[in-house]
């Protein structure tokens, strides 16, 4: 087995640059390699050999535990005054935008909002919020987090897989995502 060992990192490392899902870095992610069955040949036992078929079983393995997608997240901190509160709640809202608090500024009529915004949704964000607080809304967005896109990337009829498949047209892959299938007949 410590013969293969580079070999397995290197599927490893291949493997999650290049995700199954929509060929993007895998995160958060780790397979447990319990029982392999090498050739008695050494001369099949080489990278060229086993890269690909670990990789093969790395997504394979992926496919059956569950994937999920993950989205960038702004933390927005906006200031405003309290008559565009609800400008603020609505445009938020309808962008899946999360408020994890507010507070007031001793002594002014300035709030100060903070609130997790997906980064896909920030497009247009400050001109919304603008229309929908009369301008008296003014959000600073900064990187937080990435966190777990909403639905089964591999349920056809949910948000995520309607976004892995828009990234994996984009990329100018097949648009569905690839079977267990296309992974097993060929170990």
């Amino acid at each position: 087995m410590n013969e293969m060992k580079d070999s397995f990192v290197a599927a490893w490392q291949w493997a999650t640059r290049e995700g199954v899902l929509c060929d993007e870095n895998m995160r958060g992610i780790r397979i447990n390699v319990e029982d392999v069955t090498m050739h008695a040949d050494a001369i099949h036992r080489g990278g060229g050999q086993i890269i690909p078929t670990a990789r093969r079983v790395f997504y394979a393995c992926c496919l059956t535990a569950s994937p999920r997608l993950m989205e960038p997240m702004f933390m927005v901190d906006i200031q405003t005054v309290e008559t565009a509160m609800g400008g603020i709640y609505s445009v938020l809202t309808r962008r899946r935008g999360v408020i994890i608090g507010e507070e007031n500024r001793p002594g002014t009529p300035i709030y100060n909002v903070r609130a997790y915004l997906p980064v896909a949704e920030s497009f247009g964000f400050t001109a919304d919020l603008r229309a929908g607080t009369g301008g008296q809304a003014f959000p600073q967005c900064v990187f937080d987090h990435w966190q777990e896109y909403p639905g089964d990337p591999l349920d056809g009829k949910s948000l995520a897989f309607t976004t892995a498949t828009a990234v994996r047209v984009r990329k100018g892959l097949k648009p569905e995502i690839p079977p267990l299938d296309n992974f097993m007949d060929k170990l």
